[in-house]
């Protein structure tokens, strides 16, 4: 042993090189790391925005056996209710079958008298047949389900022609600083508004004076039918209002400052809206306006459908009560879950969807139950999320 500590010693060390060396792997090691956190941000953005393999299959299933039946009639039966303003009627904007399916069970199983329901989905022309074979097949009780093709639509509002394209309530990642012993304490939401596609809704349903508007990533927990007697004392939309973000929070994500400093910004997810009012004050028209001055100015599409639509609505927001919706189950890990168990509608907003991989396991059950196992085309296309 002795003989070899003093071999050893005779040997010289230098510490710079040692030191040179050390610093060289620490730099390489810190470059690996830094290329696999941009791999995986970069794949988790792939699979938040991208349709999983089994919804595709189902879409495609759909469309096909679609032009194989003679089913192209099949809604004449139902269309006296889809015009009857004394029926209870939903909106619901969506490209995806199985999330409108969840919507629709979700409000039917919770309904006192599915009879008075009505529900128009809007959707696109990509995905327009394979929803109207899937809600043939599938009855909700005796809710009747109109499925309309947005783009094929024919609206007297030639000057608006650019509106008729199919697109989803907006989403905004917002990330702000609260009040915490740390400098650095910042809290993220997301805020879903209107998008364009909604301003046509007195345009579309002509015939109604009020609906209430769904998001493909709710579900349903209580009956619904007390928001038809609501006195919204002359608003038009009837909104969760957002207190957590102040439109103050906002600034950097709109075009422009107009709104009150301290006012609450508001959410899609369940809306509801006085059409007749609407039409009174043609909305529609100040949104195209907002638009076509923010478009000019050559501003972010998100930025413009932001700003337009919470400018649109400025001062004509009715707040809904906290036990009418829950949001953030796309994204919070820490909501109460007696506060969800309680919640009227649960929303789904944020990246992580219940329908993805991805999506919050422990919120995953309360929309799992609202899809029916036993589908044929489900169970083709293993679908089971």
């Amino acid at each position: 042993m002795e003989a070899a500590i003093a071999r050893a010693k005779s040997f010289p060390v230098d510490c710079n090189n040692v030191d040179k060396k050390l610093r060289q792997i620490y730099d390489m090691t810190d470059e690996e790391a830094g290329f696999h956190m941009k791999r995986s941000s970069f794949l988790y953005q792939v699979a938040v925005q991208t349709m999983p393999k089994s919804l595709h299959c189902l879409s495609m299933k759909l469309n096909v056996e679609y032009f194989l039946s003679s089913l192209h009639d099949m809604e004449l039966s139902m269309s006296e209710k889809y015009l009857d303003p004394t029926l209870q009627h939903y909106v619901i904007f969506s490209n995806n079958v199985l999330a409108s399916s969840v919507v629709i069970n979700s409000t039917v199983t919770h309904s006192s008298d599915s009879r008075n329901l009505v529900f128009h989905v809007l959707t696109d022309g990509q995905n327009y047949f394979a929803m109207r074979l899937w809600f043939f097949r599938n009855t909700y009780k005796e809710a009747a389900i109109q499925v309309l093709n947005l783009e094929d639509l024919k609206l007297n509002i030639h000057d608006k022609a650019a509106l008729l394209t199919m697109s989803l309530p907006v989403e905004f990642r917002v990330s702000f600083i609260i009040d915490g012993p740390s400098a650095t304490n910042y809290k993220t939401e997301y805020v879903s508004v209107f998008s364009r596609a909604h301003f046509l809704l007195p345009y579309i349903l002509h015939n109604l004076n009020r609906v209430v508007v769904l998001d493909d990533d709710v579900v349903v927990q209580k009956d619904l039918s007390n928001l038809w007697t609501l006195d919204m004392g002359g608003k038009v939309n009837g909104a969760l209002q957002f207190c957590s973000v102040r439109l103050s929070q906002l600034n950097s994500y709109m075009l422009v400052n107009r709104s009150s400093r301290n006012s609450c910004a508001w959410m899609s997810g369940i809306n509801v809206i006085d059409l007749a009012r609407w039409r009174e004050l043609d909305l529609t028209e100040t949104y195209w306006k907002l638009e076509q001055e923010f478009s000019n100015r050559g501003g972010p599409v998100e930025a413009i459908a932001l700003t337009a639509s919470l400018l649109t609505f400025q001062d004509l927001i009715y707040a809904l009560g906290d036990v009418w919706a829950v949001s953030g189950l796309g994204h919070d890990y820490g909501l109460d879950d007696r506060v969800v168990k309680n919640a009227a509608v649960l929303h789904y907003n944020g990246k992580m969807k219940p329908w993805l991989d991805l999506g919050i396991s422990k919120y995953k059950h309360y929309w799992r139950r609202f899809i029916n196992r036993e589908d044929q085309f489900l169970t083709e296309c293993k679908v089971n999320p």
